[in-house]
């Protein structure tokens, strides 16, 4: 704490990345003065710039403040950044995301939410558990909450709640109390290599539990008995040898219904008003945290039916009788699939058409026939352009590399105006849009097309 107590002036150089952005409100509510860099201007980097915080977008020093206590930057600003550069040859301490996400950890009680996917859902519905029954939390998100518009909240309870993100390794500077573990799948192997090496990352992480605190993790992970804590649960949508599963769900008005069993206790009539299977899993992560934190069980439940989810995680942007638009940020094969079956659980056979912009071009590399398998759960596929974010393109790696492996031929790799033409002469009743990438671009021109907007 006495770090950041020091702190009057902060910097952030990416500043419009979802985990930045959160810190940059966390040091904004403590009266810090904020400002930040950011490649190009977004719908959150305007909501930065309305709640007061100065963001420009050109690479250019002389627009850089000099008066600052320490730069922030994300791994995903590349290392010849004009600022980033001028910073570390100037003195400055510049330190990444994570070590400040370190130094507030360590002076606070936490809960870590980690995996390579359900992250942000189990974190965001876990912060606002904690925040509806009235036990406080402040929120460090890697998406923005429905319920509160935002990645963060702050508390007067010295509570932390905290996505772990295992891209570069930075959770691992985290010190929870209590640790989720919802998934150790291949990904993010430009930094890691090998899937072992992710996974070893994460049995890492299930160490960095404080002495006596908990561990919540999914049931069935390959290494699972290495990861130790004094407390150990495991949760699943419906394995009865976890500690904790969901039991007798039903689909009623397009929301689940289902109780909650454990060993020693149960939930019953749960009620979640969020599309996909995989969210009652999520769920059921969320509420093995509120108990073991002692949250009455009516306030759980009534925070669960009150949750309105999170900003492209199963988002309904169309939901009219015979029209139906919904956008996931999903981005990895087991999302991918996550998706498809929660879709096919509330929809049963209707044609669903899914569109799916690849991210990255090492992801897509690496796992394309994994892309293809989920994608085949599909009825037709339309394939955007690969994303490159941080990467510069590879030879022989496009989307068609996904195409290839796909079994069932209605497939169709489009550009992004050639999708938008398409949607509109198509105009599918049950339409996905799915990727991490600038996607979230096309889902205002989609939706006026569906809708007649």
């Amino acid at each position: 704490m006495a770090k950041l107590e020091s702190i009057q002036r902060i910097y952030f150089i990416g500043i419009g990345g979802i985990g930045m952005s959160a810190l940059a409100r966390y040091f904004v509510s403590r009266g810090v003065r904020v400002s930040g860099y950011d490649r190009t201007e977004t719908p959150l980097t305007k909501a930065l710039v309305a709640e007061g915080i100065p963001v420009h977008y050109t690479e250019d020093i002389t627009a850089i403040p000099l008066d600052v206590d320490v730069v922030v930057y994300t791994p995903a600003v590349p290392a010849v950044h004009a600022g980033l550069v001028y910073y570390r040859e100037k003195g400055f301490e510049v330190v990444k995301r994570s070590d400040v996400l370190q130094w507030i950890t360590e002076s606070s009680f936490n809960v870590c939410v980690g995996g390579t996917h359900g992250k942000t859902t189990i974190s965001t519905m876990t912060a606002h558990i904690l925040t509806h029954t009235g036990y406080g939390c402040n929120a460090f998100l890697g998406g923005i909450s429905a319920n509160y518009n935002t990645n963060f909240w702050s508390s007067e309870r010295h509570v932390a709640v905290v996505e772990a993100d295992e891209y570069d390794r930075s959770f691992l500077k985290l010190v929870p109390d209590v640790a989720v573990i919802t998934a150790m799948d291949a990904d993010h192997l430009d930094i890691y290599g090998t899937a072992e090496e992710v996974e070893n990352a994460f049995v890492q992480f299930s160490q960095r539990v404080k002495p006596g605190g908990c561990l919540v993790s999914k049931y069935g992970l390959s290494r699972s008995s290495e990861l130790q804590a004094a407390h150990h649960f495991t949760y699943s949508f419906d394995q009865t040898g976890a500690d904790v599963y969901a039991a007798d769900v039903k689909v009623m008005d397009g929301s689940y219904h289902y109780n909650v069993i454990a060993n020693n206790w149960q939930l019953n009539n749960v009620v979640l008003h969020m599309g996909g299977l995989h969210n009652i899993e999520n769920s059921v992560a969320a509420i093995t945290v509120a108990k073991y934190l002692g949250i009455d069980d009516e306030k759980i439940k009534a925070a669960v039916a009150s949750f309105k989810g999170v900003k492209r995680r199963f988002e309904y942007l169309v939901r009219e009788e015979g029209k139906i638009m919904i956008d996931d940020y999903a981005h990895h094969p087991q999302e991918l699939k996550a998706l498809i079956t929660g879709v096919r659980s509330l929809y049963g056979n209707a044609a669903c058409t899914v569109v799916f912009q690849p991210h990255l071009f090492s992801r897509t590399k690496d796992l394309a026939e994994e892309f293809a398998a989920s994608l085949d759960l599909a009825d037709e596929v339309i394939l955007l352009p690969v994303y490159p974010a941080r990467e510069l393109p590879m030879e022989g790696v496009t989307s068609e590399l996904i195409a290839r492996y796909m079994k069932h031929s209605n497939v169709k790799l489009l550009s992004k105006e050639e999708m938008l033409q398409y949607v509109g002469q198509q105009r599918p009743s049950l339409l996905v849009m799915s990727g991490a990438g600038d996607i979230d671009a096309l889902l205002e021109p989609v939706k006026e097309i569906l809708t007649g907007a």
